[in-house]
């Protein structure tokens, strides 16, 4: 099914790296009450979703990333938990996209970045981000390109992190942060500039 372009969707491209990038972390230090606490704020702040519904739709990430830990976990949990949380994005935001399918880009982001994690070459996983944040933002693929960069950065240095590779871990998350920021960005101005 073809939608039309969102139009009515605002976010502060700095406020959504810094709720992801906490996020990032309480998710590896298996923080889930803290993460629950984030992803609230998130669904308020950016998109729009209304306490109690905020708490719902929370949960529904936060359950998403505990079924996602452990390696061999039920895919078809995962993705019908985002399923439920993109379905009430989409209700408040002004996002207009395929709940269904942006669910199951999300599940082939983060298996993408499991698999890729410490390897080289990640045209896969820039790929997956292109397709991911083209289809929540209605953007073209071209648009969104710039934005999977920036996160493909971000990805990289939370495996240094969570790798123990990194000689600097603060400075890291910081760096991490900095690049979520680049990614949300270019798809603000993207929007922007196409009038959205």
């Amino acid at each position: 099914m073809s939608r039309s372009p969102t139009t009515s969707f605002q976010f502060d491209p700095d406020r959504v790296a810094y709720f992801e990038a906490a996020g990032w972390r309480a998710y590896y230090d298996h923080r889930w009450v803290r993460l629950l606490r984030l992803l609230v704020a998130l669904c308020q702040e950016q998109f729009r979703i209304p306490f109690p519904v905020s708490l719902l739709a929370a949960s529904y990430v936060t359950r998403a990333s505990i079924a996602w830990v452990p390696v061999e976990h039920e895919t078809q949990v995962v993705q019908a938990f985002y399923e439920k949380f993109y379905r009430l994005a989409r209700r408040h935001s002004g996002l207009d996209f395929d709940p269904g399918q942006v669910a199951a880009l999300e599940v082939r982001y983060n298996d993408v970045h499991r698999r890729l994690a410490g390897r080289p070459d990640k045209t896969e996983l820039i790929q997956a981000l292109t397709e991911l944040h083209s289809t929540i933002f209605g953007l073209s693929p071209a648009q969104a390109r710039e934005s999977a960069e920036w996160r493909v950065l971000a990805n990289n240095t939370v495996d240094l992190i969570t790798g123990k590779t990194s000689t600097d871990v603060e400075g890291d998350w910081t760096r991490l942060e900095e690049y979520l920021q680049r990614c949300y960005r270019s798809i603000r101005r993207e929007l922007a500039e196409r009038g959205g």
